[in-house]
Protein backbone atom coordinates (compact mmCIF):
# COMPACT_ATOMS: atom_id res chain seq x y z
CA UNK A 1 0.00 0.00 0.00
CA UNK A 2 1.38 3.48 -0.92
CA UNK A 3 2.39 6.66 1.23
CA UNK A 4 0.68 9.64 -0.18
CA UNK A 5 2.35 12.95 0.43
CA UNK A 6 0.40 16.58 -0.52
CA UNK A 7 -0.25 19.83 -0.43
CA UNK A 8 -3.66 21.22 0.13
CA UNK A 9 -2.22 24.84 0.96
CA UNK A 10 1.57 26.51 0.67
CA UNK A 11 2.59 25.70 -3.28
CA UNK A 12 2.68 28.42 -6.08
CA UNK A 13 1.68 30.87 -3.31
CA UNK A 14 3.51 32.10 -0.21
CA UNK A 15 0.65 31.34 2.49
CA UNK A 16 -1.90 28.97 3.87
CA UNK A 17 0.73 26.39 4.18
CA UNK A 18 -0.96 22.85 4.69
CA UNK A 19 0.74 19.58 4.22
CA UNK A 20 -0.51 16.01 4.89
CA UNK A 21 0.96 12.58 4.93
CA UNK A 22 -1.26 9.99 4.41
CA UNK A 23 -1.35 5.59 5.20
CA UNK A 24 -4.25 3.63 4.80
CA UNK A 25 -6.53 5.05 7.37
CA UNK A 26 -4.16 7.79 9.04
CA UNK A 27 -3.59 10.91 7.99
CA UNK A 28 -1.28 13.53 9.61
CA UNK A 29 -1.44 17.31 8.92
CA UNK A 30 1.69 19.23 8.69
CA UNK A 31 0.28 23.09 9.69
CA UNK A 32 -2.99 24.93 8.80
CA UNK A 33 -2.40 28.60 7.72
CA UNK A 34 -3.72 31.60 6.38
CA UNK A 35 -2.71 33.91 3.30
CA UNK A 36 -3.17 37.47 3.77
CA UNK A 37 -5.75 38.55 1.10
CA UNK A 38 -3.83 40.88 -1.89
CA UNK A 39 -4.59 43.58 -4.02
CA UNK A 40 -7.62 42.69 -6.33
CA UNK A 41 -9.42 40.33 -3.80
CA UNK A 42 -11.63 43.57 -2.39
CA UNK A 43 -13.62 42.85 1.18
CA UNK A 44 -11.14 39.65 1.45
CA UNK A 45 -9.48 39.33 4.93
CA UNK A 46 -7.87 35.71 4.78
CA UNK A 47 -7.47 33.00 2.28
CA UNK A 48 -7.78 29.59 3.56
CA UNK A 49 -7.29 26.15 1.70
CA UNK A 50 -10.93 24.27 0.87
CA UNK A 51 -10.98 21.46 3.53
CA UNK A 52 -12.94 19.45 1.86
CA UNK A 53 -10.65 16.38 1.38
CA UNK A 54 -10.15 16.78 4.94
CA UNK A 55 -13.83 16.55 5.56
CA UNK A 56 -14.88 13.78 3.69
CA UNK A 57 -11.36 11.59 5.20
CA UNK A 58 -12.11 13.29 8.58
CA UNK A 59 -12.13 9.78 10.27
CA UNK A 60 -8.36 8.92 8.93
CA UNK A 61 -7.35 12.41 11.10
CA UNK A 62 -4.74 11.50 13.83
CA UNK A 63 -3.57 14.98 14.39
CA UNK A 64 -2.29 18.21 13.26
CA UNK A 65 1.45 19.07 13.42
CA UNK A 66 2.56 22.71 14.08
CA UNK A 67 5.63 23.63 12.86
CA UNK A 68 5.79 27.01 14.67
CA UNK A 69 3.93 29.71 15.60
CA UNK A 70 3.53 32.14 12.51
CA UNK A 71 0.25 33.14 11.09
CA UNK A 72 0.94 31.22 7.49
CA UNK A 73 1.26 28.19 9.66
CA UNK A 74 -1.27 28.38 12.41
CA UNK A 75 -3.82 31.44 11.52
CA UNK A 76 -6.04 28.57 9.67
CA UNK A 77 -6.86 26.38 12.68
CA UNK A 78 -10.04 28.13 13.79
CA UNK A 79 -11.59 27.85 10.69
CA UNK A 80 -10.43 24.07 10.30
CA UNK A 81 -11.86 23.39 13.78
CA UNK A 82 -15.48 24.54 12.40
CA UNK A 83 -15.21 22.12 9.64
CA UNK A 84 -13.39 19.00 10.19
CA UNK A 85 -13.19 17.36 13.87
CA UNK A 86 -9.17 17.24 15.02
CA UNK A 87 -8.74 14.89 18.14
CA UNK A 88 -4.78 16.58 18.78
CA UNK A 89 -3.14 19.53 17.75
CA UNK A 90 0.49 18.40 18.81
CA UNK A 91 2.78 22.07 18.92
CA UNK A 92 4.98 23.67 20.96
CA UNK A 93 4.47 26.08 23.97
CA UNK A 94 4.68 28.71 22.81
CA UNK A 95 2.59 28.21 19.33
CA UNK A 96 0.33 26.26 21.76
CA UNK A 97 -0.39 29.80 23.67
CA UNK A 98 -0.70 31.35 20.32
CA UNK A 99 -3.19 28.64 19.21
CA UNK A 100 -5.27 28.42 22.80
CA UNK A 101 -5.62 32.71 22.70
CA UNK A 102 -7.55 32.12 19.07
CA UNK A 103 -9.20 29.20 20.22
CA UNK A 104 -10.54 31.27 23.38
CA UNK A 105 -11.54 34.44 21.08
CA UNK A 106 -13.40 32.01 18.85
CA UNK A 107 -14.68 29.73 21.69
CA UNK A 108 -13.10 26.53 19.58
CA UNK A 109 -11.33 25.64 23.39
CA UNK A 110 -13.06 21.95 23.87
CA UNK A 111 -12.96 21.41 19.72
CA UNK A 112 -9.95 19.71 20.33
CA UNK A 113 -6.97 19.08 22.42
CA UNK A 114 -3.57 20.77 22.16
CA UNK A 115 -0.81 18.47 23.31
CA UNK A 116 2.52 20.03 24.01
CA UNK A 117 5.81 18.80 22.13
CA UNK A 118 9.86 19.92 21.64
CA UNK A 119 12.46 18.54 19.80
CA UNK A 120 12.63 15.83 21.87
CA UNK A 121 9.20 14.51 21.72
CA UNK A 122 7.63 11.41 19.72
CA UNK A 123 4.14 11.27 18.20
CA UNK A 124 3.27 7.65 17.49
CA UNK A 125 0.11 6.05 15.56
CA UNK A 126 -0.54 2.96 13.65
CA UNK A 127 1.57 3.43 10.85
CA UNK A 128 3.75 6.45 11.67
CA UNK A 129 6.50 6.97 13.84
CA UNK A 130 7.37 11.06 14.01
CA UNK A 131 10.26 12.64 15.14
CA UNK A 132 10.80 16.56 15.75
CA UNK A 133 14.45 18.81 15.56
CA UNK A 134 15.09 22.08 16.09
CA UNK A 135 15.70 24.85 13.51
CA UNK A 136 16.28 28.71 13.61
CA UNK A 137 13.80 30.85 12.36
CA UNK A 138 12.30 34.39 13.03
CA UNK A 139 10.34 32.69 16.51
CA UNK A 140 11.73 30.41 18.92
CA UNK A 141 10.65 26.69 19.08
CA UNK A 142 10.41 26.62 15.44
CA UNK A 143 10.69 22.54 14.12
CA UNK A 144 11.18 20.71 11.44
CA UNK A 145 9.71 16.81 11.55
CA UNK A 146 10.80 13.42 10.39
CA UNK A 147 7.79 11.22 9.58
CA UNK A 148 8.84 7.39 9.54
CA UNK A 149 6.11 5.81 7.63
CA UNK A 150 6.07 1.71 5.95
CA UNK A 151 7.54 3.01 2.66
CA UNK A 152 10.14 5.39 3.93
CA UNK A 153 11.22 8.45 5.55
CA UNK A 154 9.81 11.94 4.68
CA UNK A 155 11.71 14.94 6.46
CA UNK A 156 9.24 18.35 6.52
CA UNK A 157 11.85 21.14 7.31
CA UNK A 158 9.22 24.26 7.95
CA UNK A 159 10.38 27.15 8.08
CA UNK A 160 13.89 27.49 8.63
CA UNK A 161 17.48 29.35 8.13
CA UNK A 162 20.46 28.68 9.56
CA UNK A 163 22.15 31.45 12.05
CA UNK A 164 25.44 30.74 13.83
CA UNK A 165 24.76 32.86 15.71
CA UNK A 166 21.12 32.71 16.56
CA UNK A 167 19.21 34.76 19.30
CA UNK A 168 17.85 31.30 21.06
CA UNK A 169 18.84 27.55 20.87
CA UNK A 170 20.79 26.95 18.08
CA UNK A 171 19.44 24.39 15.36
CA UNK A 172 20.11 20.38 15.72
CA UNK A 173 22.94 19.97 13.26
CA UNK A 174 23.46 16.79 14.78
CA UNK A 175 20.17 15.34 14.37
CA UNK A 176 19.73 16.51 10.67
CA UNK A 177 23.61 15.00 9.91
CA UNK A 178 22.36 11.58 11.56
CA UNK A 179 19.04 12.02 9.46
CA UNK A 180 21.25 12.29 6.42
CA UNK A 181 23.55 9.23 7.38
CA UNK A 182 20.15 7.00 8.06
CA UNK A 183 18.69 7.98 4.84
CA UNK A 184 15.75 10.14 3.85
CA UNK A 185 13.18 9.35 1.39
CA UNK A 186 11.55 12.80 0.69
CA UNK A 187 12.66 16.32 1.95
CA UNK A 188 9.84 19.32 1.72
CA UNK A 189 12.19 22.17 2.06
CA UNK A 190 10.87 25.52 2.33
CA UNK A 191 11.77 27.92 -0.65
CA UNK A 192 11.04 31.32 0.16
CA UNK A 193 14.30 32.97 -0.55
CA UNK A 194 15.32 30.67 -2.88
CA UNK A 195 16.21 33.51 -5.37
CA UNK A 196 18.54 35.24 -2.67
CA UNK A 197 22.03 33.88 -2.35
CA UNK A 198 24.48 33.24 0.32
CA UNK A 199 23.85 32.99 3.79
CA UNK A 200 21.03 34.92 5.45
CA UNK A 201 22.17 37.91 8.24
CA UNK A 202 22.26 36.72 11.57
CA UNK A 203 19.82 37.92 14.15
CA UNK A 204 22.93 39.40 16.39
CA UNK A 205 23.98 41.46 13.53
CA UNK A 206 20.45 43.50 13.56
CA UNK A 207 20.71 43.60 17.01
CA UNK A 208 23.56 45.76 17.01
CA UNK A 209 22.00 47.52 14.31
CA UNK A 210 19.22 48.37 16.09
CA UNK A 211 21.37 49.29 19.54
CA UNK A 212 23.14 51.82 16.92
CA UNK A 213 20.02 53.34 15.70
CA UNK A 214 18.71 53.82 19.84
CA UNK A 215 21.79 55.01 20.82
CA UNK A 216 21.77 57.70 18.03
CA UNK A 217 17.99 58.88 18.63
CA UNK A 218 17.49 62.12 19.98
CA UNK A 219 14.00 62.01 20.34
CA UNK A 220 11.20 59.26 20.79
CA UNK A 221 11.72 56.06 18.82
CA UNK A 222 8.39 54.19 16.87
CA UNK A 223 9.60 50.84 15.55
CA UNK A 224 7.40 48.54 13.81
CA UNK A 225 7.96 45.67 12.78
CA UNK A 226 6.17 41.78 12.55
CA UNK A 227 4.28 41.11 15.87
CA UNK A 228 4.90 37.47 15.48
CA UNK A 229 8.68 38.21 14.55
CA UNK A 230 9.28 37.21 18.49
CA UNK A 231 13.02 37.27 18.35
CA UNK A 232 13.13 40.62 16.94
CA UNK A 233 10.90 42.03 19.17
CA UNK A 234 13.14 40.71 22.03
CA UNK A 235 16.25 42.53 20.32
CA UNK A 236 14.28 45.87 20.52
CA UNK A 237 12.93 45.42 23.65
CA UNK A 238 16.44 45.08 25.13
CA UNK A 239 17.99 47.53 23.25
CA UNK A 240 15.12 49.86 24.85
CA UNK A 241 16.32 48.50 28.56
CA UNK A 242 20.04 48.71 27.71
CA UNK A 243 19.27 52.91 26.50
CA UNK A 244 16.58 53.61 29.57
CA UNK A 245 13.38 53.38 27.17
CA UNK A 246 10.02 52.97 28.52
CA UNK A 247 8.18 50.81 26.50
CA UNK A 248 4.47 51.49 24.66
CA UNK A 249 3.05 48.95 22.61
CA UNK A 250 0.38 49.67 20.28
CA UNK A 251 -1.80 47.23 17.79
CA UNK A 252 -3.36 44.59 19.31
CA UNK A 253 -1.73 41.58 17.44
CA UNK A 254 1.65 42.98 18.87
CA UNK A 255 -0.11 42.96 22.82
CA UNK A 256 -0.92 39.53 22.77
CA UNK A 257 2.21 37.89 21.06
CA UNK A 258 4.31 39.74 23.67
CA UNK A 259 2.32 38.86 26.46
CA UNK A 260 2.64 35.61 25.59
CA UNK A 261 5.99 35.49 24.61
CA UNK A 262 6.58 37.37 28.24
CA UNK A 263 4.66 34.62 29.92
CA UNK A 264 6.81 32.14 28.54
CA UNK A 265 9.64 33.79 29.10
CA UNK A 266 10.45 34.65 25.73
CA UNK A 267 10.58 38.37 25.42
CA UNK A 268 12.67 39.46 29.11
CA UNK A 269 12.76 43.26 30.78
CA UNK A 270 11.22 44.42 33.77
CA UNK A 271 7.43 45.01 34.22
CA UNK A 272 8.59 48.42 35.04
CA UNK A 273 9.63 49.42 31.70
CA UNK A 274 6.21 48.66 30.22
CA UNK A 275 4.22 51.58 30.57
CA UNK A 276 0.72 53.13 29.73
CA UNK A 277 -0.07 55.96 28.02
CA UNK A 278 -1.02 58.31 30.99
CA UNK A 279 2.61 57.50 32.45
CA UNK A 280 4.66 58.36 28.64
CA UNK A 281 2.95 62.01 29.17
CA UNK A 282 5.26 62.60 32.03
CA UNK A 283 8.41 61.64 30.26
CA UNK A 284 11.10 63.14 28.01
CA UNK A 285 11.06 61.87 24.15
CA UNK A 286 14.32 60.32 24.74
CA UNK A 287 13.28 58.16 27.60
CA UNK A 288 10.34 56.61 24.73
CA UNK A 289 10.28 53.57 22.89
CA UNK A 290 6.98 53.30 20.89
CA UNK A 291 6.73 49.40 19.62
CA UNK A 292 3.90 48.73 16.88
CA UNK A 293 2.34 46.81 14.27
CA UNK A 294 1.71 48.26 10.76
CA UNK A 295 5.31 47.70 8.97
CA UNK A 296 3.34 46.55 5.83
CA UNK A 297 1.57 49.76 5.89
CA UNK A 298 -1.69 47.89 7.13
CA UNK A 299 -4.36 51.01 6.41
CA UNK A 300 -6.02 49.56 10.20
CA UNK A 301 -3.02 49.24 12.04
CA UNK A 302 -1.16 51.18 14.43
CA UNK A 303 1.81 52.68 12.14
CA UNK A 304 -0.68 53.54 9.58
CA UNK A 305 -2.88 55.27 11.86
CA UNK A 306 -0.03 57.22 13.47
CA UNK A 307 1.30 58.63 10.12
CA UNK A 308 -2.75 59.61 9.35
CA UNK A 309 -2.95 61.44 12.40
CA UNK A 310 -5.76 59.28 13.19
CA UNK A 311 -4.18 57.55 16.39
CA UNK A 312 -5.74 58.05 19.89
CA UNK A 313 -2.85 58.35 21.56
CA UNK A 314 0.70 59.06 19.45
CA UNK A 315 1.26 62.15 17.13
CA UNK A 316 4.18 62.41 15.00
CA UNK A 317 6.39 65.26 15.97
CA UNK A 318 9.95 66.57 14.46
CA UNK A 319 12.48 64.76 16.24
CA UNK A 320 10.79 61.72 16.24
CA UNK A 321 12.78 58.56 14.56
CA UNK A 322 10.27 56.13 13.00
CA UNK A 323 12.48 52.36 12.24
CA UNK A 324 10.91 49.64 10.28
CA UNK A 325 12.25 46.65 11.21
CA UNK A 326 11.21 44.18 8.19
CA UNK A 327 11.18 43.80 4.35
CA UNK A 328 7.95 44.66 2.30
CA UNK A 329 6.26 41.54 1.61
CA UNK A 330 5.69 41.55 -2.69
CA UNK A 331 3.25 43.88 -3.46
CA UNK A 332 3.11 46.01 -0.58
CA UNK A 333 5.59 48.30 -1.41
CA UNK A 334 3.07 50.91 -2.66
CA UNK A 335 1.33 51.03 1.08
CA UNK A 336 4.60 51.47 3.05
CA UNK A 337 5.73 53.78 0.66
CA UNK A 338 2.58 56.30 1.74
CA UNK A 339 2.95 55.51 5.19
CA UNK A 340 6.49 56.39 4.88
CA UNK A 341 5.79 59.75 3.03
CA UNK A 342 3.45 60.83 5.55
CA UNK A 343 5.63 60.20 8.05
CA UNK A 344 8.35 61.98 6.69
CA UNK A 345 5.67 65.15 5.70
CA UNK A 346 4.91 65.15 9.72
CA UNK A 347 8.46 65.65 10.23
CA UNK A 348 10.26 62.00 11.58
CA UNK A 349 13.20 60.64 10.21
CA UNK A 350 12.52 57.23 8.69
CA UNK A 351 15.27 54.65 8.51
CA UNK A 352 13.77 51.02 6.28
CA UNK A 353 16.19 47.87 5.90
CA UNK A 354 19.02 48.60 3.57
CA UNK A 355 22.25 47.31 3.07
CA UNK A 356 23.89 50.13 5.20
CA UNK A 357 22.17 49.51 8.31
CA UNK A 358 20.69 46.15 8.56
CA UNK A 359 17.45 46.43 10.24
CA UNK A 360 16.04 43.68 9.29
CA UNK A 361 16.87 39.50 8.57
CA UNK A 362 14.64 37.06 6.87
CA UNK A 363 13.77 34.06 9.34
CA UNK A 364 14.45 32.04 5.51
CA UNK A 365 17.15 30.32 4.45
CA UNK A 366 18.91 31.64 1.22
CA UNK A 367 20.29 29.35 -1.30
CA UNK A 368 23.57 28.98 0.11
CA UNK A 369 21.18 27.36 3.54
CA UNK A 370 19.42 25.95 1.10
CA UNK A 371 21.88 23.11 0.08
CA UNK A 372 23.11 22.79 3.16
CA UNK A 373 19.93 21.86 4.26
CA UNK A 374 19.87 19.24 1.75
CA UNK A 375 23.71 18.33 1.94
CA UNK A 376 22.87 17.33 5.85
CA UNK A 377 19.71 15.38 5.34
CA UNK A 378 20.84 13.89 1.38
CA UNK A 379 17.44 13.21 0.45
CA UNK A 380 17.05 10.44 -2.59
CA UNK A 381 13.51 12.83 -3.89
CA UNK A 382 12.96 16.33 -3.11
CA UNK A 383 9.46 18.42 -3.19
CA UNK A 384 10.16 22.31 -2.89
CA UNK A 385 7.17 23.76 -0.95
CA UNK A 386 5.91 26.82 0.66
CA UNK A 387 6.85 29.48 -2.39
CA UNK A 388 5.66 31.01 -5.72
CA UNK A 389 6.22 28.99 -8.68
CA UNK A 390 9.63 31.05 -9.54
CA UNK A 391 11.02 29.60 -5.89
CA UNK A 392 10.10 26.21 -5.96
CA UNK A 393 11.34 26.05 -9.51
CA UNK A 394 15.04 27.70 -8.36
CA UNK A 395 14.64 25.80 -5.31
CA UNK A 396 14.25 22.58 -7.26
CA UNK A 397 17.85 23.67 -9.70
CA UNK A 398 19.41 24.07 -6.42
CA UNK A 399 18.91 20.44 -5.08
CA UNK A 400 20.21 19.58 -8.43
CA UNK A 401 23.59 21.39 -8.14
CA UNK A 402 24.36 19.81 -4.77
CA UNK A 403 23.75 16.28 -6.41
CA UNK A 404 19.80 15.53 -6.63
CA UNK A 405 18.74 13.94 -9.53
CA UNK A 406 16.43 15.89 -12.04
CA UNK A 407 14.08 13.29 -12.09
CA UNK A 408 13.92 12.78 -8.87
CA UNK A 409 12.55 16.61 -7.79
CA UNK A 410 9.04 17.45 -8.01
CA UNK A 411 8.00 20.97 -8.35
CA UNK A 412 4.03 20.45 -8.18
CA UNK A 413 0.84 22.67 -7.43
CA UNK A 414 -1.58 22.54 -4.33
CA UNK A 415 -3.54 18.69 -4.56
CA UNK A 416 -0.86 16.82 -6.56
CA UNK A 417 -0.06 13.91 -5.02
CA UNK A 418 3.40 11.44 -4.36
CA UNK A 419 3.40 8.54 -3.76
CA UNK A 420 5.70 6.46 -2.15
CA UNK A 421 6.15 3.02 -2.11
CA UNK A 422 9.27 0.72 -1.25
CA UNK A 423 11.42 3.88 -0.90
CA UNK A 424 11.00 5.04 -4.58
CA UNK A 425 8.36 7.96 -5.21
CA UNK A 426 6.77 8.80 -8.20
CA UNK A 427 3.82 11.34 -8.56
CA UNK A 428 -0.16 9.82 -8.09
CA UNK A 429 -3.60 11.17 -8.76
CA UNK A 430 -4.19 14.60 -8.22
CA UNK A 431 -7.21 15.43 -5.35
CA UNK A 432 -9.37 18.30 -4.90
CA UNK A 433 -8.64 21.82 -3.61
CA UNK A 434 -9.29 25.12 -4.08
CA UNK A 435 -8.79 28.71 -2.45
CA UNK A 436 -11.58 29.78 0.20
CA UNK A 437 -11.85 33.40 0.58
CA UNK A 438 -12.76 34.46 4.03
CA UNK A 439 -14.80 37.88 4.84
CA UNK A 440 -14.68 38.46 8.15
CA UNK A 441 -15.04 35.64 10.24
CA UNK A 442 -17.83 33.91 7.51
CA UNK A 443 -16.07 30.40 6.42
CA UNK A 444 -18.52 29.65 4.08
CA UNK A 445 -16.59 31.09 1.68
CA UNK A 446 -17.16 33.18 -1.11
CA UNK A 447 -17.16 31.78 -4.54
CA UNK A 448 -14.99 33.37 -7.15
CA UNK A 449 -18.12 35.04 -8.91
CA UNK A 450 -18.74 37.15 -6.02
CA UNK A 451 -15.34 38.48 -6.10
CA UNK A 452 -15.58 38.98 -10.28
CA UNK A 453 -18.60 40.93 -8.83
CA UNK A 454 -16.55 43.04 -6.30
CA UNK A 455 -14.13 43.54 -8.82
CA UNK A 456 -16.26 44.93 -11.90
CA UNK A 457 -18.04 47.17 -8.96
CA UNK A 458 -14.48 48.68 -8.16
CA UNK A 459 -13.30 49.07 -11.40
CA UNK A 460 -16.89 50.16 -13.98
CA UNK A 461 -19.08 50.64 -11.89
CA UNK A 462 -23.37 49.54 -11.31
CA UNK A 463 -26.57 50.00 -13.37
CA UNK A 464 -29.98 49.08 -12.71
CA UNK A 465 -32.88 49.38 -14.90
CA UNK A 466 -36.15 49.35 -13.69
CA UNK A 467 -39.01 47.56 -16.30
CA UNK A 468 -42.49 47.87 -15.67
CA UNK A 469 -44.57 45.43 -17.05
CA UNK A 470 -48.01 43.78 -17.28
CA UNK A 471 -47.02 39.93 -18.12
CA UNK A 472 -50.55 38.97 -18.62
CA UNK A 473 -50.87 41.05 -21.78
CA UNK A 474 -47.10 40.99 -22.77
CA UNK A 475 -46.53 44.54 -22.31
CA UNK A 476 -44.26 47.30 -21.04
CA UNK A 477 -46.19 49.80 -19.79
CA UNK A 478 -43.89 52.66 -19.48
CA UNK A 479 -40.50 53.80 -21.15
CA UNK A 480 -37.18 51.41 -18.91
CA UNK A 481 -35.83 53.80 -16.50
CA UNK A 482 -31.60 53.85 -15.50
CA UNK A 483 -30.20 54.25 -12.62
CA UNK A 484 -26.25 54.36 -12.14
CA UNK A 485 -23.50 54.44 -8.95
CA UNK A 486 -20.02 54.11 -9.85
CA UNK A 487 -20.25 54.57 -14.21
CA UNK A 488 -21.15 57.36 -15.43
CA UNK A 489 -22.47 60.95 -14.33
CA UNK A 490 -26.27 60.66 -14.69
CA UNK A 491 -26.34 64.26 -16.00
CA UNK A 492 -23.52 64.70 -18.37
CA UNK A 493 -24.77 62.22 -19.91
CA UNK A 494 -28.71 62.26 -20.61
CA UNK A 495 -28.66 61.51 -23.77
CA UNK A 496 -26.69 58.39 -23.77
CA UNK A 497 -28.76 56.89 -20.68
CA UNK A 498 -32.49 57.97 -23.09
CA UNK A 499 -30.93 56.26 -25.97
CA UNK A 500 -30.16 53.10 -23.89
CA UNK A 501 -33.39 52.97 -22.05
CA UNK A 502 -35.11 53.68 -25.37
CA UNK A 503 -32.97 50.35 -26.99
CA UNK A 504 -34.07 48.14 -24.16
CA UNK A 505 -37.83 49.38 -24.55
CA UNK A 506 -37.51 48.57 -28.33
CA UNK A 507 -35.72 45.20 -27.22
CA UNK A 508 -38.98 43.66 -24.86
CA UNK A 509 -41.13 45.07 -26.64
CA UNK A 510 -40.44 42.83 -29.71
CA UNK A 511 -39.26 39.68 -27.21
CA UNK A 512 -43.03 40.14 -25.42
CA UNK A 513 -44.87 39.50 -29.15
CA UNK A 514 -44.26 36.22 -28.48
CA UNK A 515 -44.29 34.07 -24.91
CA UNK A 516 -41.41 34.19 -22.57
CA UNK A 517 -40.08 34.39 -19.31
CA UNK A 518 -38.89 36.59 -16.76
CA UNK A 519 -35.16 35.15 -17.11
CA UNK A 520 -35.37 35.66 -20.81
CA UNK A 521 -36.62 39.05 -20.29
CA UNK A 522 -33.17 40.18 -17.90
CA UNK A 523 -30.58 37.87 -20.23
CA UNK A 524 -31.99 40.34 -23.00
CA UNK A 525 -32.16 43.44 -21.28
CA UNK A 526 -28.54 42.58 -19.76
CA UNK A 527 -27.42 42.01 -23.23
CA UNK A 528 -28.90 45.00 -25.16
CA UNK A 529 -26.86 47.34 -22.05
CA UNK A 530 -23.75 45.65 -22.08
CA UNK A 531 -23.39 45.65 -26.01
CA UNK A 532 -24.59 49.36 -26.29
CA UNK A 533 -22.37 50.64 -23.21
CA UNK A 534 -19.31 48.52 -24.23
CA UNK A 535 -19.57 50.73 -27.92
CA UNK A 536 -20.09 54.03 -25.91
CA UNK A 537 -17.92 53.54 -22.91
CA UNK A 538 -15.95 50.87 -23.54
CA UNK A 539 -16.36 49.66 -19.87
CA UNK A 540 -18.47 46.66 -18.50
CA UNK A 541 -21.13 48.08 -15.60
CA UNK A 542 -22.52 45.25 -13.41
CA UNK A 543 -26.18 45.41 -15.10
CA UNK A 544 -29.20 45.08 -12.36
CA UNK A 545 -32.30 44.22 -14.38
CA UNK A 546 -35.67 45.13 -11.85
CA UNK A 547 -38.89 43.57 -13.40
CA UNK A 548 -42.10 45.24 -11.74
CA UNK A 549 -44.94 43.22 -12.86
CA UNK A 550 -48.51 44.71 -12.85
CA UNK A 551 -51.20 42.75 -10.51
CA UNK A 552 -54.58 42.19 -11.60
Amino acid sequence: MDTKVYALGGLNEVGKNMYCVEHDNEILIIDAGVKFAEEGLPGIDYVIPDYSYLKKNEKKIRGLLITHGHEDHIGGIPFLLQIVNLPFIYASPLACAMIKRKLDEKRLTNQTKLVQINSDSVVKTKYFNVGFFRTNHSIPESMGMVFNTPNGRVVSTGDFKFDLSPVGEPADFQKMSFLGETGVTLLLSDSTNAEVPTFSISERKVANSVQEEFRKAEGRIIVATFASNVDRVQQIVEAAVKFNRKILVYGRSMENNIQVSRALGYIKAPNSFFIKNDQAKRLPDNEVLILCTGSQGEALAALSRIANGTHKYVKIKPGDTVVFSSSPIPGNAFSINRVVNKLFRAGATVLTNSALNNLHTSGHASQDEQKLMMLLTKPKYFFPVHGEYRMLKIHAKLSQEVGIPEENTFVLSNGDTLLLRDGQVKQGPRIHVDDIYVDGNDITGLSTAVLRDRQLLSQDGMVSILISMDSRSGKILSRPVIISRGFVYMKDSYAMIREAENLVGDALTNLLKNKTTFGEIKNTTRDTLSTYFYRKTKRNPMIIPVIMNKKV
